[in-house]
Formats: C-alpha cells, structure tokens, sequence
C-alpha cells in the first residue's frame, strides 16, 4: 500500500484471493463437475468407473430423479470410483453394489 500497489488493504485482500482462485481454476472446476447435481436420469457404466479409475479420480453422485450403476460394475470397482451417492428418487445398481455402498448412500 505505500508503495502504491494497493490502495488499500481490501483492495490487496481481494488480488490476493483472486490470484488464488486464478492459480487453482483447474482443480475448482473439476471439483465443481464432480459434485454438480443432474435432474434426470444419470448412468454409470462399468466403462466409466473404470476410466475414472485408471485417471485416479473419484466421483460424488448427486441426482434428483433416477441415477443408476451397471449391472457389470462390481463391488470393488463402486468402491474405488465412487466416494458418495444422494439420490432424490431411485438408485438402481446390483444388491452387491448398494450392499458395498450402503455407507456412502444418503
């Protein structure tokens, strides 16, 4: 401020957040699209999951209507891709799968 970057300290406050924000956008869009809510219907393939997996990203699903988990997808693979379910409406998956998720389902 006294050297006239900043005219005051709010002023250097929100630079310094929005160079923050600029230097992490990557990392906050792809945490804004992982945790985004679908209205309509939202299905997971085995394909799917398993590209998730091998980028070592996870995935939060959050649906207002049906969201559903192939029928080929296993146990381990649900566990290892899928970090938390909520669904206003119907969860379609195997019993293995929804067993092995019971605690991540809201």
């Amino acid at each position: 401020m006294q050297e006239g970057f900043y005219s005051n300290r709010t002023d250097f406050i929100r630079t310094a957040i929005r160079t923050q924000l600029a230097t992490h956008a990557e990392v906050v869009k792809r945490t804004v699209a992982r945790k985004t809510l679908v209205l309509g219907v939202e299905h997971y393939s085995r394909r799917d999951l398993e590209a998730l997996r091998a980028s070592g990203q996870t995935v939060q699903i959050h649906v207002l209507s049906l969201a559903s988990i192939a029928e080929d997808v296993s146990p381990e693979l649900a566990l290892a891709t899928i970090d938390a379910i909520e669904v206003l409406g119907a969860l379609r998956a195997s019993a293995a799968v929804k067993a092995a998720l019971a605690e991540r389902i809201r």
